[in-house]
């Protein structure tokens, strides 16, 4: 059974960091693209990032160009998504997501399995 894991979140200001971590067991994760999705309260499900299999191609949404990067350990069978600059506004469950496929997506409906989200919450 695949079983994704997020872990990272949490409460920061205006300006931090975070990286978060998404931990893979169950299903063969070297050649499999990884997503970064978000969920704000009362909005819907967004794409925010995403990794091909092999690693060499990387895609972002716009808000995330800059202030977010998304990266893999296949030897650990992670993905992590560091965010700098955190804004009010990034404040949201985020989750990460496994497509059985190398390339990278921005379509939920492309994945396959999905984490159960870690809270990102960014004070003013």
């Amino acid at each position: 059974q695949v079983q994704l894991a997020e872990s990272g979140g949490g409460l920061v200001q205006t300006g931090s960091s975070l990286k978060l971590s998404c931990t893979v067991s169950g299903r063969t994760f070297v050649g499999a693209a990884m997503g970064w999705f978000r969920q704000a309260p009362g909005k819907e499900r967004e794409f925010v990032a995403s990794i091909s299999g092999n690693g060499k191609t990387t895609y972002y949404t716009n808000f995330a160009k800059g202030r977010f990067t998304i990266s893999r350990d296949n030897a650990q069978n992670r993905t992590f998504l560091e965010m700098n600059m955190l804004k009010p506004e990034d404040t949201a469950v985020y989750y990460c997501a496994y497509r059985g496929d190398n390339n990278i997506a921005s379509s939920g409906r492309w994945y396959d399995y999905w984490g159960q989200g870690t809270q990102v919450t960014v004070s003013s």
